[in-house]
């Protein structure tokens, strides 16, 4: 590829002035504020009114919302709207927060997207065009996709492996037209930009002085700004005595990246993180550095303006070229030099990743149980501004969270309590409103004390009667097991209609003054269903599990020759256990009678906290020292049986005579009834696994080994939306770490008839260190000495107990296929478990309730479809987009209530083209029958991910390629007549949808 000849042999530079935000990191949120981030917006705001050349790209919505809200003046707030209208503001990417891409789930990623363009659209009539993920750790392949569906005309990218980035800077291909999807390819395709080694920030070395460029505004101070305004590491100011070193030294870098790309367009991002909180002296100084060196262009050979992202892409896209294709291969795992993997945060602070996921599965659940009673009981008592207001703490949060130094746990402590503490108090919320809906649906006394509680490990424990309600947030039907926690094994269970419910009760892994009951539930799709629950009376009661306990063993002494192997069984495996050891044998799935040799054991890597000895582990990084060590000598084993579960508790000791376990296993195999639908429960093989606290410089994995040939071929899934190819690949430095991946929700291993599927709930480092084997991280403790860590407070001292819960499968390739993508749904949207005390004198419910809870029409989609979002955003803007302009400018945005007609609707087709026979077939669904329950249909609009475009003008750049050579625009997937859509492979789909008034 040559070099085309410049229009005047001159390169253009393109200044995007712009200040990395970070939502979270070291500092909280309000912290940032009052140090910096609020200053940016007001002072950019004033330079740029100032000078009619300059430019600037805001980026993350929460900052800019907290300012818009709190901070700005009508005046700035009128200049907001001006800038923008001339072009010189510009939103990018436009979500709350610049998502990580490796340990996120698409669902939350649309979720913040939705929340920061909702907010864009409603205020200014603006939707952000182009990205500029300038700052997560490694690539996903999802991301183009989501930015395609979202309208996106092109997609900028930064850090990924270093050598990677070296080679395609040579070579010039850090620019190409990005497939992410295989099974949507040239559809969803989108125009992409990796940035040069200098990536984001402006490279401020000075060859003529010892202080940095381009930085004249210094560094932030916190907590507070300076008095005197003087910061720290102010760059030189420009002078007539400098200003051409200057000018020589930017023009210098802007042709030495000239040289990486195929066009004389260079993007020269000026900026970086906490930057422009005195835009003043930065403009001052860089007008005289432009002015100066395009009036001097004939002899510098270059010419610079301020630009937007959008300016620099235009440039580009109106050269017209042929760009290469890449594939839906991700840029991940990410390493930044042969000892720095960046696999570590896949794992880093395990119990942030479980609540970010169990905040975003509760909120899910809470937005279509507030849609249906928005819809079914329009003159219920629920305030619904209140219940709106409840609902957007839980997505403004879950939003939050999903920064890229959030979910990834690379945050400072004070920062992870932050976030923890508004997803609980989003939670908390949510609980309450579905709590308040049930209420007012049931008619129920007003002064019976209603708590709520999800997932109720180590929630209420019930003396009295008591009821429990359980919502299926899912839109298909759901067998399913709930665990309450009881104080008494004597107890019976009846749904609405006074039949029994099957239940098992046994003592409780937790405490031993408790019990977990597991209730078996059958509930349609986003239906709820009423429990109650009474201490014995004589009739049927739940089954009580039995314990037998095993002597423990010691594993350096167990005897290879001679097994005491015991079996356990449900319809669908038969697990052996060998008594020797207390240690799982062998799986057979029985369907096919393949046995399985399967073996699971605890490990360590050993790592070095000390920077003088060698590579180190760190929030970010892995670094083993060496091969992980097995860390117990010892395992106990209890097993727990009764005629609905088995559940088998291993404890794993240092050694035979230790007091206390760090880490333990709760197996658990279900037999369901007759008359009940077992297929998902059947199959699954749960896993709950005790990990910590761990020692200090110690990350825990779990290794599990089967005799499958895999030849260390591990898949794993780029955000639970599609999977990636990992062969395993011999490096010369930092193999193990440059091995692992993220699971997201799944991952497995096959060999040519029978795949081991792993799901989970929460993400985690992932990797297949050897034939047959697939280990996952689960836990991290680290401290180390490297200044710059701890100047940061960036270290990972983290001496919690996590309990992660992942789901096994195991079986023929074609069963795995049908059974993974419903079942990693349903261990992401497990039920959830409400509870009320029932007044003692009715035993029977009411009729009124018998009538809502069975009979109420459900919402249900076939197998391969997941309906992905049903609720009220809220928004007030008009979808018609001149009506919704026109009424900004004329200063007439809709005041006052939100709107709650307006429903949004995503549908998600499941499978990938060719993936399976059937399940991967388009999909037939009338839109007006699903939603039949929730009233009559009046109408239904297509729209872009976000809400944001109309899809029928929506029109995104088309980008030549050997493919297509015709340059053309793109336009989106036909829409619906008579309210019938056809769902393709992979295909998210997004509607809003009106129903007639009752």
């Amino acid at each position: 590829l040559t070099l085309l000849p410049r229009a005047g042999g001159e390169l253009r530079a393109f200044v995007v002035a712009h200040s990395h935000m970070d939502v979270g990191w070291v500092y909280t949120v309000q912290e940032s504020m009052h140090a910096y981030a609020a200053n940016v917006y007001t002072t950019v705001v004033e330079e740029l009114m100032k000078g009619k050349q300059r430019k600037f790209i805001a980026v993350e919505q929460e900052f800019f919302r907290l300012w818009w809200d709190l901070v700005a003046t009508d005046a700035q707030k009128q200049q907001v709207h001006q800038l923008l209208q001339e072009g010189r503001l510009e939103f990018v990417i436009g979500g709350q927060v610049m998502h990580d891409e490796a340990v996120t789930l698409i669902d939350d990623q649309i979720l913040q997207l939705t929340e920061g363009h909702g907010f864009l659209y409603e205020t200014f009539g603006f939707r952000p065009q182009f990205s500029w993920h300038v700052d997560p750790f490694g690539a996903s392949a999802t991301t183009p996709t989501l930015f395609a569906l979202a309208g996106f005309n092109a997609h900028l990218i930064s850090r990924i492996d270093y050598d990677l980035k070296a080679d395609m800077q040579k070579n010039k291909k850090l620019q190409f037209v990005w497939q992410g999807s295989p099974s949507l390819s040239e559809r969803q395709e989108i125009f992409t930009h990796v940035m040069d080694q200098y990536s984001y920030c402006t490279p401020s070395q000075l060859p003529f002085s010892n202080r940095s460029g381009f930085f004249w505004n210094g560094f932030a101070t916190f907590p507070d700004p300076p008095k005197d305004g003087v910061y720290p590491n102010m760059s030189l100011p420009v002078t007539d005595a400098n200003l051409h070193l200057y000018a020589q030294t930017m023009v210098a870098n802007i042709k030495e990246r000239a040289a990486w790309f195929r066009t004389g367009e260079v993007l020269w991002p000026w900026g970086c993180d906490k930057q422009f909180f005195n835009a003043s002296v930065q403009y001052s100084n860089m007008d005289l550095l432009v002015d100066y060196i395009n009036k001097h262009s004939a002899e510098f050979g270059v010419t610079v303006q301020y630009a937007t992202v959008s300016d620099y892409f235009q440039a580009i896209y109106s050269r017209n070229l042929t760009w290469e294709i890449r594939d839906s291969q991700d840029f991940l795992p990410y390493s930044t030099e042969p000892f720095q993997a960046w696999t570590g945060f896949y794992t880093s602070r395990s119990t942030l990743k479980g609540i970010a996921r169990r905040a975003s599965s509760l909120l899910y659940a809470g937005e279509s149980f507030f849609t249906q009673y928005v819809r079914k009981h329009p003159e219920g008592s629920v305030c619904k501004c209140k219940a709106l207001e409840q609902l957007q703490s839980l997505r403004w949060a879950v939003s939050e969270v999903q920064h890229h130094d959030g979910i990834t746990g690379t945050e400072s402590p004070k920062v992870k309590d932050m976030y923890m503490n508004n997803l609980m108090y989003g939670m908390f919320n949510v609980k309450k409103l579905m709590a308040s809906i049930i209420f007012d649906i049931n008619n129920a006394k007003k002064n019976g004390e209603v708590y709520s509680s999800v997932y109720t490990t180590g929630s209420g424990k019930p003396d009295v009667d008591q009821y429990v309600v359980v919502y299926n947030p899912l839109a298909w039907n759901i067998t399913t097991f709930v665990t309450v926690s009881v104080s008494s094994e004597e107890m019976s269970v009846y749904d609405e209609l006074g039949y029994s419910v099957p239940a098992q009760v046994q003592s409780s892994v937790e405490s031993q003054s408790t019990y977990d009951l597991y209730i078996l539930v059958a509930i349609s799709g986003l239906s709820y269903r009423k429990y109650s629950i009474k201490p014995l009376d004589g009739k049927q009661s739940a089954f009580i599990g039995s314990s037998i306990k095993y002597k423990r063993r010691d594993l350096t002494r167990a005897d290879q020759r001679s097994r005491q192997l015991f079996p356990v069984v449900n319809n669908c495996y038969q697990i052996v256990f060998d008594q020797n050891t207390n240690l799982m044998h062998s799986i057979t799935e029985r369907e096919t009678n393949r046995t399985v040799q399967f073996t699971q054991e605890f490990l360590e890597y050993h790592i070095n906290g000390d920077t003088k000895k060698g590579p180190i582990s760190d929030n970010y990084l892995f670094a083993p020292n060496a091969s992980a060590v097995p860390v117990s000598k010892a395992v106990g084993l209890e097993v727990m049986s009764g005629n609905l579960m088995t559940e088998i508790r291993q404890y794993f000791y240092s050694n035979v005579t230790s007091q206390d376990y760090i880490y333990a296993v709760y197996t658990r195999l279900y037999s369901v009834p007759e008359g009940y639908d077992g297929k998902l429960l059947c199959h699954r093989i749960e896993q709950e696994y005790s990990v910590g606290p761990l020692e200090l410089n110690r990350e825990a994995v779990l290794r599990t080994s089967t005799n499958l040939n895999t030849r260390q071929l591990l898949y794993s899934d780029n955000n639970g939306y599609q999977m990636q190819k990992r062969p395993f690949k011999a490096y010369v430095n930092n193999t193990v770490a440059r091995n692992y991946y993220p699971m997201v929700q799944t991952a497995y291993v096959e060999d040519d008839t029978t795949r081991l599927m792993l799901l989970a709930e929460r993400a985690h480092g992932v990797s297949s260190q050897g034939n047959g084997q697939v280990e996952v991280m689960l836990h991290r403790r680290i401290w180390n000495n490297l200044e710059w860590n701890l100047n940061n407070n960036l270290t990972l001292n983290d001496s919690s107990v996590v309990r992660p819960v992942i789901w096994l499968i195991l079986g023929a390739k074609a069963v795995t296929n049908t059974l993974y993508r419903t079942s990693g749904l349903a261990l992401e949207h497990r039920p959830v478990v409400m509870f009320g005390a029932l007044s003692g004198d009715k035993p029977k419910l009411p009729r009124r309730l018998q009538q809502n809870s069975v009979h109420d029409l459900p919402v249900t989609v076939p197998p391969n479809l997941h309906l992905q979002t049903l609720s009220i955003p809220g928004w007030r803007y008009s979808s018609n987009h001149a009506e919704q302009v026109h009424s900004i400018h004329m200063g007439k945005q809709k005041q006052g209530d939100a709107d709650f007609s307006r429903v949004l609707l995503r549908i998600r087709h499941l499978y990938e083209a060719g993936e399976d026979p059937v399940l991967s077939q388009p999909v037939l669904i009338d839109l007006k029958s699903l939603l039949k329950g929730l009233g009559s249909l009046m109408a239904v609009e297509e729209r872009s991910l976000t809400g944001t475009w109309d899809v029928n003008t929506l029109e995104r750049w088309r980008w030549k390629t050997a493919q297509y050579p015709g340059k053309k625009f793109f336009n989106s997937t036909e829409t619906s007549e008579d309210f019938i859509v056809t769902v393709h492979p992979k295909e998210i789909r997004t509607f809003f949808v009106y129903f007639q008034v009752q």
